[in-house]
């Protein structure tokens, strides 16, 4: 248990540090910045190694976990905490750059920061596993990598709510000196212990505001002319929790047809499209996704990734697509929902190919930002819509009667409660996430569109968000 898989990564996954790396290099030929202030940006500040032991089954189990800080430019930093038995150092620090300038890109005031514990979950019951992630959260706490002002971690590949309410109680455990506010130690929280309405759905509820923001954009070409996603055809690698509900949301609420799902066993296909909710559960009956009824299976890892569609989501694990798989790419649009999954030489193929990328730091934005909006219903102590929502719906009912004296006709019944209805939380996160989103694809569209020299999303993505930091950095003397 705990151990590295025997077959060691491959050269193309130890390479995403690297390839982060030349995303940001390609960004910074745009910018007249220093030598000194670009190189200030480009690398992590910290990085922390930690190893610790838990006694579990009757001995002592060893332990090693990093948190990386890329960026104190504002405080605190924030970033997800993952359970991999594939992660290290590099990955946690490339993921970290990804997470400042996510955060710069969506103008949310955090700094970037990563982290991770070797462990593949499965191997270990709940009990043992919440042992073993209250000894890293004390770890942590020792190096002030978990604290509502400096550091904020949140959920991530392998953890989840029950994950964070464990971390933050173990951290109110720590005696901090800010009792009040510690349950903003982390995010992503149960809503029964301080978490917030929509911060499960938050990163595929972004993602399809990401791509319905593209295919409003009369500016772009769309997809091959169409903009309509009742017309589209979406494949999703990855059906885990950003998968599943951007897959929801994009086939539900828009329209489109799911025509395959990828996972890491092989992948189903249906040209009429999967209904979401069924596979899900039959997932989570059989613990694989091959064999779901009305479908086509293929049982062949890695393989999924060449279907035919219109867009495209990797929403799995980094360098998905890399020089080696990309020539078999079929899609006209990706939308990044993992982070990372499209490397540096693939994407420049892909561009050749007039394939548009829109890129992780943008598309995948969405837990970030709404992990923001728990950390300040946190901090203040009030929940979303709390000090408004009474004032809103008199106010919808002031309009509902005064459309109906002016008609001389009763307002629609099956339209009536939901226009009277105030907001609860939900729909103020969803909103408000909704014009995050949408503001910040604006600002990416508009570079681009007024540098030509530019010609991804992602570079302008990068250069916007490297131009932030680098006046933060700036604004106080660095």
């Amino acid at each position: 248990m705990n151990t590295l898989p025997t077959v060691a990564k491959s050269r193309l996954e130890t390479s995403f540090l690297t390839s982060v790396d030349s995303y940001i290099d390609h960004a910074l030929s745009h910018l007249s910045l220093s030598d000194g202030l670009a190189e200030r940006i480009k690398a992590c500040n910290s990085t922390y190694t930690v190893r610790f032991g838990v006694r579990l089954r009757g001995r002592m189990y060893s332990f090693t976990g990093w948190r990386s800080v890329h960026s104190e430019h504002v405080e605190p930093a924030k970033g997800g905490i993952r359970y991999s038995l594939l992660s290290d150092q590099e990955e946690v620090e490339a993921l970290a750059a990804l997470m400042s300038l996510k955060c710069a890109v969506v103008d949310v005031p955090f700094g970037g920061s990563k982290g991770a514990l070797r462990i593949d979950p499965s191997e270990w019951e709940p009990h043992e596993l919440e042992r073993i992630t209250r000894r890293f959260t004390q770890e942590l706490a020792k190096r002030n990598l978990i604290c509502p002002g400096r550091n904020v971690p949140a959920p991530d590949m392998g953890t989840g709510e029950r994950e964070m309410a464990w971390m933050a109680d173990e951290y109110k455990r720590t005696g901090p000196s800010d009792v009040v506010n510690a349950n903003a130690c982390v995010t992503g929280k149960p809503l029964a212990r301080g978490g917030i309405a929509g911060r499960t759905e938050a990163t595929g509820r972004g993602v399809q505001f990401a791509i319905q923001s593209y295919l409003r954009d009369t500016n772009e070409p769309g997809i091959d002319g169409r903009r309509d996603l009742g017309q589209m055809t979406i494949v999703v690698q990855g059906f885990g929790n950003v998968g599943y509900h951007a897959a929801k949301f994009l086939s539900e609420d828009d329209g489109a047809k799911v025509i395959a799902i990828v996972e890491r066993d092989g992948y189903i296909a249906n040209m009429k499209g999967l209904p979401i909710e069924e596979v899900k559960r039959y997932q989570a009956a059989h613990g694989t996704i091959l064999g779901f009824p009305g479908a086509t299976s293929v049982a062949e890892p890695g393989a999924g990734l060449n279907v035919e569609c219109d867009i495209l989501i990797p929403a799995a694990m980094e360098n998905a697509i890399t020089e080696e798989n990309v020539s078999a790419i079929r899609a006209r649009l990706i939308a990044e929902g993992a982070n990372g999954p499209v490397s540096f030489g693939a994407e420049q193929a892909l561009t050749e190919r007039g394939v548009v990328v829109l890129p992780d730091l943008f598309v995948n934005a969405g837990g970030v930002v709404v992990s923001y909006f728990e950390w300040v219903k946190n901090i203040t102590h009030i929940s979303f819509g709390l000090m408004e929502r009474r004032r809103r719906e008199r106010r919808n009912l002031q309009i509902t009667q005064a459309m109906e004296a002016m008609t001389d006709k009763p307002f629609p019944e099956d339209q009536k409660d939901e226009f009277l209805e105030g907001g609860g939380e939900i729909d103020l996160v969803r909103s408000g996430l909704e014009d995050v989103m949408r503001s910040a694809y604006d600002n990416i569209a508009a570079l681009k569109r007024s540098s030509p020299q530019i010609k991804t999303f992602r570079t302008a993505a990068y250069v916007i968000a490297i131009r932030k930091i680098a006046d933060a950095y700036q604004a106080i003397g660095i």
